[in-house]
């Protein structure tokens, strides 16, 4: 039987240091991608905890997306692939162009720069300085987001020659095996400054949604983050209420949408 060198004792917090010493071993490649861990009595056995114990270990795993159990086969890590999920993490981009809207990407520049002391937890090179990636964004041929990313080092580095006109930021990193895990959100209302209401055909200080958006990798890493400025009159956030749960998405506002063929 094997032993783990991350053995815990007995205490109220057993599961989440369980859970910390199997995410090391998985960023230090002790179980590669796709690989199996040992059966669950033998996990137990080797940490002296319940299954119980165990078992919710794994499900902070599971809910990150590192791990993958399948019935009667056992728990394996997940494939940076596998956390690429862009049903259920999707952009703004792949929500309209769901709803059959014309999206047109203009890159405005990408480049090593240095990173603002806003973003302690992005990952820089030695030199301070990550990827930044500036985009337009055209819905129906009229410009209606700004969007600017910051990409973690060294994955930065390794995209920074991909058409990111024609190729989405997120299918580049999962090209290169860094599959995108989940993501926080936060919207306000902001006042256009002269530069992104040029971009967007508006006046100095007209009123925009902003967008700060923290992309999370499958280590639990800061992978990408994005700050977008949208044309509050020419979008909207629409959710949508059931039994099962609300789902949200951005859509042209009624206003703004193409005119239907009668």
């Amino acid at each position: 039987m094997t032993t783990h060198s991350g053995a815990v004792g007995r205490k109220s917090s057993q599961y989440e240091l369980i859970a910390s010493d199997l995410l090391e071993k998985i960023r230090s490649g002790s179980y590669r991608p796709g690989q199996a861990l040992p059966p669950q009595n033998e996990l137990s056995l080797s940490y002296g905890v319940s299954l119980m114990t165990l078992r919710r270990a794994l499900l902070i795993l599971s809910d990150q997306g590192l791990i993958v159990q399948q019935q009667g086969k056992g728990t394996f890590v997940a494939p940076p692939q596998s956390a690429y999920r862009l049903s259920a993490l999707r952009s703004l981009t792949d929500d309209l162009r769901e709803q059959g809207q014309q999206v047109i990407t203009q890159v405005l520049g990408v480049g090593r720069r240095k990173t603002p002391a806003a973003l302690p937890d992005l990952e820089a090179g030695p030199d301070g300085r990550a990827l930044q990636v500036k985009r337009l964004r055209l819905i129906n041929g009229k410009p209606a987001i700004h969007q600017v990313s910051w990409v973690a080092e060294p994955y930065g580095s390794q995209i920074e020659n991909v058409d990111l006109q024609s190729v989405a930021l997120y299918a580049a990193l999962a090209d290169i095996g860094q599959g995108v895990n989940t993501a926080t959100e936060t919207i306000r209302i902001a006042a256009a400054t002269a530069a992104v209401a040029k971009l967007l055909g508006l006046a100095a200080g007209t009123s925009v949604f902003r967008s700060e958006r923290v992309t999370y990798g499958v280590s639990g890493d800061v992978l990408v983050w994005d700050e977008a400025f949208i044309h509050s009159r020419f979008m909207e956030i629409r959710t949508e209420r059931a039994a099962a749960g609300v789902s949200v998405r951005w859509t042209p506002s009624a206003a703004h949408s193409p005119a239907r063929a009668h």
